[in-house]
């Protein structure tokens, strides 16, 4: 899963995001989700979350 539906992803999934300064590198992050911040049920750059570690980013694909 690619993560841009909002139902597919919880609190407490596996993840791996891409942080806003690593948008052009495209170097992934990943963790444990914490928080859904993006609010719409589909984003087609993928859903905006903060982790445990208190990064936020979006999800660009669900481990």
């Amino acid at each position: 899963m690619d993560g841009t539906n909002r139902g597919d992803i919880k609190p407490g999934i596996k993840v791996k995001i891409v942080l806003k300064k690593d948008q052009r590198s495209g170097i992934q992050t990943e963790g444990i989700v914490k928080d859904l911040l993006t609010k719409s049920s589909y984003h087609s750059h993928g859903i905006k979350v903060r982790l445990e570690s208190g990064d936020v980013g979006r999800i660009k694909e669900i481990c």
